[in-house]
């Protein structure tokens, strides 16, 4: 009897339900440290757990400080030895009640301590598929965005077409990229998260968070719309290629697709006939890859539940509830009132297309991983000709953020009032102005939406600190706010293709 396998998009949503019921179940002990200490040049390994009380001491030349921490208190002594270690400071610690490798110690000191981490589970520990997923669909990324823009530009025939058509993209992209900020804003306002943080849940935040704040101020670039001009043209395109760099390698693909549209068409065809063979290949190896994706989609989820459990969003559940709320009310409202009466189907129908590409956008994290599952989605199950999706869906990969911006003014708003300051309208304007130029320049990369908003803050006086407030939850929400962005890219290409006069053949998402 030959056993029939569910659909691959049925698959991929079993891997989600399956990841999150295994890292829920082998989740990090939070009441549990691995502390590894060097003694007669011989490094050792030691659980701690269930302590009553810990006491972390830095010696340096100049003095000696102490901290102490009470149970439950895992992330702050590990952010804390971080910071000593960091500054070359001898670390020992001393514990009250607490229990090493299983043996009962009413106190204990450890010194020369060179690390204090958390345990690793089966389920932190096969991320490593996961990555090894992630990076296949980079792998075809980029030399799919190449020859995919190549190939549309020069199909769209003639510049008049092709101004035309990228127009009304760019257009499409700004504009809804506009109303998402001013959805987020509106339920920031509304629903006040930042007012309701607890001071002990904010200082908590900001002590476990501290280090990896800094790092992230520490890549921070001052944003210069002159400058964001000319980095577009790249220097040399295959650094760019090298580099990931979404945007320079759009500008390339279109200005050579666009030139072969005015040369000898005999010396063209060749060039058309490679890029469009190559972007063949890259779709083509997408379904190969497509293959391992519900167990790259297990890996992903168990390992982030796994490490971060579902603890982190009750400190922080109404900043959380604003940005889930406003991203959901953006893809059935807005969205869906696009798709309802500008593309004439049914929004349900339509999300069905393309839940395949959503399943995949939520477990990278990553517009520009999911760009070959989405354009293959766009293709296969909306109807959308390649000519339109080769232009549109790269170009969106790059500059079409609705989540991001959504959830950047969200969170804005947000640490101004954990802060105490009042954002008049002219500052709220200012943010819905410089989050629609930060999403045309933000990295379609997990994460990167978090450097993003700090130019932000700074353009209205928000400090730059409080992004230590929301890193615990950033990766959960940016596999929600990727969903967004991926789902913005498909609904522009059926927008965009029906305005061209085609007509769209809708179908559930299938292998």
């Amino acid at each position: 009897m030959k056993i029939k396998l569910p659909k691959l998009h049925n698959q991929i949503l079993i891997a989600l339900i399956a990841g999150t019921l295994f890292g829920s179940f082998f989740h990090v002990n939070p009441n549990l440290l691995i502390i590894n200490s060097k003694v007669d040049n011989t490094t050792q390994s030691l659980e701690f757990k269930n302590w009553e009380s810990i006491i972390l001491i830095s010696e340096s030349e100049t003095s000696i400080d102490s901290f102490s921490y009470s149970k439950n208190s895992q992330l702050e002594i590990i952010a804390q030895s971080k910071k000593i270690l960091k500054e070359k400071s001898k670390l020992k610690i001393v514990s009250i009640n607490g229990m090493i490798d299983d043996i009962s110690y009413p106190e204990k000191q450890i010194s020369f301590v060179t690390k204090i981490s958390k345990e690793k589970t089966i389920a932190t520990s096969i991320k490593w598929i996961g990555d090894i997923f992630i990076r296949l669909l980079n792998m075809i990324a980029i030399p799919l965005v190449l020859a995919s823009l190549i190939v549309g530009a020069a199909s769209l025939g003639d510049i008049k077409k092709f101004a035309r058509i990228g127009g009304k993209t760019i257009l499409f992209y700004i504009s809804t990229t506009a109303f998402a900020i001013a959805i987020g804003l509106l339920l920031a306002n509304i629903v006040q998260p930042g007012n309701r943080m607890p001071v002990d849940t904010k200082d908590r935040l900001m002590s476990v968070y501290q280090e990896d704040m800094q790092d992230k101020v520490d890549t921070q670039f001052d944003f210069d719309i002159t400058k964001e001009i000319v980095n577009i043209i790249p220097k040399n395109p295959f650094d760019a290629m090298a580099n990931s760099n979404m945007l320079q390698i759009v500008f390339f693909a279109v200005a050579v697709g666009i030139v072969l549209t005015v040369i000898n068409r005999q010396k063209a065809e060749p060039v058309i006939n490679f890029f469009e063979g190559l972007s063949e290949v890259m779709i083509k190896l997408v379904d190969y890859v497509m293959i391992i994706a519900p167990i790259g989609v297990f890996a992903l989820i168990a390992a982030t539940i796994g490490e971060f459990g579902f603890e982190i969003l009750g400190t922080l559940i109404w900043y959380s509830f604003a940005v889930v709320a406003g991203l959901i009310l953006h893809t059935v409202g807005v969205y869906g009132i696009i798709i309802k009466f500008f593309v004439k189907v049914s929004p349900l129908k339509f999300f069905k297309g393309i839940r395949r590409a959503q399943t995949i956008g939520f477990s990278t994290s990553s517009s520009a991983a999911t760009l070959p599952v989405t354009m293959e989605v766009c293709q296969e199950n909306l109807g959308i000709s390649k000519s339109v999706s080769s232009f549109v869906l790269p170009l969106g990969a790059t500059i079409n953020m609705d989540g991001t911006a959504l959830y950047q003014g969200v969170a804005a708003v947000f640490i101004a009032q954990v802060f105490g300051f009042e954002l008049n309208l002219m500052q709220q304007l200012t943010i819905v102005f410089t989050a629609v130029l930060a999403s045309i320049g933000t990295a379609p990369v997990p994460g990167v939406g978090i450097i993003m908003l700090i130019i932000i803050l700074r353009s209205v006086g928000i400090p730059q600190e409080g992004i230590a407030l929301i890193l615990g939850v950033d990766r959960i929400l940016d596999m929600c706010r990727t969903v967004v962005n991926v789902t913005g890219d498909t609904v522009a290409a059926a927008v965009i293709a029906t305005s061209e006069k085609e007509k769209l053949e809708i179908k559930a998402s299938s292998i």
